[in-house]
């Protein structure tokens, strides 16, 4: 089996995961992955995350063309403009997880920071979480709004709408959102209660042992 289609198996089992344990839903949601060579594979628009054929996958070169497979999802832009900021990237990955989703609805959090440091995994995986304003679905002005962020976060909070997050591979940027729907389902069972986040200097001390 070559690189190119182990990666597209690859991504076509970590859709199934996410669909499979309620991450996404439906046609939401979308996965992409760098090529050995330049370009990335992408999910289709309109497929279910849960039905992905490793085939039918997107593949577009290294400006964001299509030159095999099905048309890519129409938030391709969120996808190259992560890549263009963060060149070190292996994978993007978007989804409409419920609680994030929520969390991203909420009025009055801090748009620099929606997430507090609730936990050390949150930290290090994700550290400092941004909100992006809303733009309807397919507007890529959204691309400008998440590349301004990009380059100094690998994750962010589009308003109204999810996160998208990228890793230096599929696996590292699955781990991390869902690390971030963990914690904003945490923030929410919280959000009444008295909590002790994480301390300034405990942030500190993760933050340079993740440097």
């Amino acid at each position: 089996m070559t690189p190119e289609s182990q990666l597209r198996e690859t991504i076509c089992r970590t859709g199934a995961s996410l669909f499979n344990r309620g991450l996404t839903h439906g046609s939401t949601g979308n996965i992409s992955a760098s090529l050995p060579n330049g370009g990335w594979l992408m999910t289709p628009t309109g497929s279910s995350l849960g039905t992905l054929d490793p085939a039918r996958l997107s593949k577009l070169d290294a400006v964001g063309r299509l030159i095999d497979g099905d048309k890519p999802t129409k938030e391709a832009f969120l996808h190259t403009c992560m890549y263009r900021e963060r060149p070190k990237s292996g994978a993007v990955v978007h989804l409409h997880s419920t609680h994030s989703v929520a969390v991203s609805c909420l009025d009055g959090i801090d748009h620099a920071n929606c997430l507090p440091p609730i936990t050390a995994y949150f930290v290090m995986r994700i550290g400092r979480l941004p909100l992006v304003p809303y733009f309807p679905p397919g507007d890529e002005a959204l691309a400008n709004a998440v590349a301004k962020l990009a380059g100094r976060h690998h994750a962010v909070l589009l308003a109204n709408h999810g996160p998208v997050v990228a890793g230096s591979n599929l696996s590292a940027a699955q781990d991390a959102i869902e690390e971030l729907e963990e914690t904003a389902k945490l923030f929410l069972m919280l959000r009444h209660e008295n909590v002790r986040c994480l301390t300034p200097e405990q942030v500190a001390e993760l933050e340079k042992k993740n440097a």
